[in-house]
């Protein structure tokens, strides 16, 4: 069997990791640590705490094909009963790292008018959250504005800079690497610097 460890202290640090998430995502651009646990074959440790602490049974989770493997389905399965479909256009979760492509992100729901909330949040896993090409943030939770810096795939850094839908439609980013989050949430304006 194939199954690793979920988080040390269950109840607590997944009560910490979603403290943790809900800081990231409503101060868009803030890196935050989250608790090191082993990840789920080519995942990092960010990746899985995202997944054990938001992904459930009701939670439709699509995998890009370059992170996707058997042991990762099997300990999905095990600690959060996650529903796993090959499907982009009917998850609330999506997981990928640089390889994702500008096709597949437009797939993903952005939700709708009456019900924003049914947006897919995309869980990316970068080699880095610092030195790539600059963005400068501003919106809801960031006081004047913030730049950073996460070596996102381009086709995120497209739909970044150039939104295809409407707010409050869109789709929510949590870029990950490490032990470390970074989100980049649909309320928030992104610019080139």
């Amino acid at each position: 069997m194939s199954l690793v460890a979920s988080f040390q202290h269950p109840v607590a640090d997944a009560q910490y990791s979603f403290r943790r998430i809900l800081k990231a995502l409503s101060e868009p651009g803030t890196v935050v640590q989250l608790p090191a646990m082993p990840g789920f074959g080519l995942l990092d440790s960010a990746s899985a705490c995202v997944l054990l602490t938001l992904i459930d049974r009701d939670t439709p989770l699509w995998i890009s094909a370059q992170l996707d493997d058997e042991i990762l389905r099997k300990n999905l399965r095990f600690h959060t009963g996650a529903m796993l479909t090959d499907d982009p256009g009917s998850v609330s979760f999506a997981l990928a790292n640089t390889s994702l492509d500008s096709a597949t992100l437009l797939a993903f729901p952005c939700g709708d008018e009456m019900s924003p909330e049914l947006a897919t949040s995309v869980i990316v896993q970068v080699d880095s959250l610092e030195g790539g090409e600059p963005l400068r943030l501003s919106g809801p939770g960031i006081e004047q504005s913030r730049i950073v810096a996460p070596q996102l795939p381009q086709s995120v850094r497209d739909y970044l800079l150039h939104r295809p839908h409407r707010f409050p439609l869109g789709l929510d980013f949590m870029i990950t690497h490490g032990e470390q989050l970074l989100a980049l949430p649909r309320t928030s304006r992104v610019e080139a610097c």
